[in-house]
């Protein structure tokens, strides 16, 4: 009777309801705790891999530089003031600079740029155009407009994470990055709110050189993150040479930093505004978006900067006074 008691009391004891609920209370915890870590850790890698696509983008507009004496324009546009087409932008002539070469030299620039020729190009992964929070990221789509008048069309970009900046528009309507009679009203009324990439307007309008960077070229903006988590057809395509797709410009309205293009329109309070929100910037990185300068540096610019200063920082030669810390 001593031996069984004994044995009974030495058998291994199974746990209880409470036990195994206290166990997965325990867990449950635990794992609320390192799912906004591991988040962070996932947001600070894609930050950091997009800031390195901008490095290697400004890397490459300085070797494009280097060889060609300038910097590429936003798009080129071939006609007059009557009638044009497109066809180059900055983002495909950077591409021999990228480590493209080879799909460099399948775009056919004696065509437009929507032509069949161009295709392969047009829907082609680039990696350094890309950012990894970009929630269009690798996706093939129809943007909303083509060239050259605006229509809705059928044909297919690969969508991305960047546009060049293309200045401030003189009059809050007519674009430098827009159709070459816009270009060409913002020469004529305000020359002085040119970005490094606005158009050439078929109007003759030279391309950016350092030297006519007179702002300074570690405080005036080139290159810019631009994503949109809704309306994807309104986002960033890098080879698409028509007007806002692959450029944007720089207004004194905070809305148009969202990321949320349906967003910035449901605020519009004026008639142009959706047109802000088409030329807009903004991506899904927390309390700030990656910019590229055009001495090649990095930084994040607030959600919450003082549009002024920002409009500053987005022309050549406009001589505004940027403060160190903005």
């Amino acid at each position: 009777m001593r031996s069984l008691t004994r044995l009974r009391t030495g058998q291994n004891r199974a746990f209880t309801l409470i036990e195994l609920l206290v166990v997965i209370a325990i867990i449950a915890i635990l794992i609320g705790l390192l799912v906004p870590a591991v988040q962070k850790v996932r947001e600070a890698a894609a930050r950091s891999q997009c800031q390195n696509n901008l490095h290697n983008i400004g890397v490459a507009l300085h070797n494009y530089h280097s060889v060609k004496g300038k910097f590429p324009m936003g798009h080129e546009t071939r006609g007059n003031l009557t009638t044009w087409d497109y066809y180059s932008n900055w983002a495909i002539e950077l591409l021999p600079y990228i480590e493209q070469e080879n799909l460099y030299k399948l775009y056919d620039n004696t065509v437009p740029n929507l032509h069949a020729n161009n295709a392969t190009v047009r829907t082609s992964f680039v990696p350094t155009y890309s950012c990894p929070t970009d929630p269009n990221a690798n996706q093939v789509l129809i943007p909303e407009t083509q060239a050259p008048t605006g229509a809705a069309g059928t044909v297919a970009f690969m969508a991305s994470s960047y546009r060049g900046m293309s200045g401030i528009s003189w009059d809050q309507a007519n674009m430098w990055a827009g159709y070459p009679t816009e270009a060409k009203s913002n020469m004529d009324n305000g020359p002085a709110g040119r970005g490094v990439f606005h158009t050439d307007g078929a109007n003759g309008l030279a391309a950016e050189r350092i030297q006519t960077i007179r702002d300074g070229t570690s405080m005036t903006i080139a290159v810019g993150e631009r994503t949109t988590r809704t309306h994807p057809t309104r986002g960033t395509f890098w080879a698409d040479s028509f007007n806002l797709y692959s450029i944007s410009a720089a207004w004194s309205h905070s809305i148009t930093l969202l990321d949320d293009y349906d967003k910035c329109v449901g605020f519009a309070t004026e008639s142009d505004t959706p047109n802000r929100c088409k030329y807009g910037w903004g991506s899904p990185h927390f309390a700030a978006f990656n910019v590229l300068f055009v001495d090649g540096h990095v930084r994040g610019i607030s959600y919450n900067i003082d549009m002024t200063i920002f409009q500053a920082m987005s022309t050549v030669n406009g001589r505004e006074t940027v403060p160190d810390d903005f």
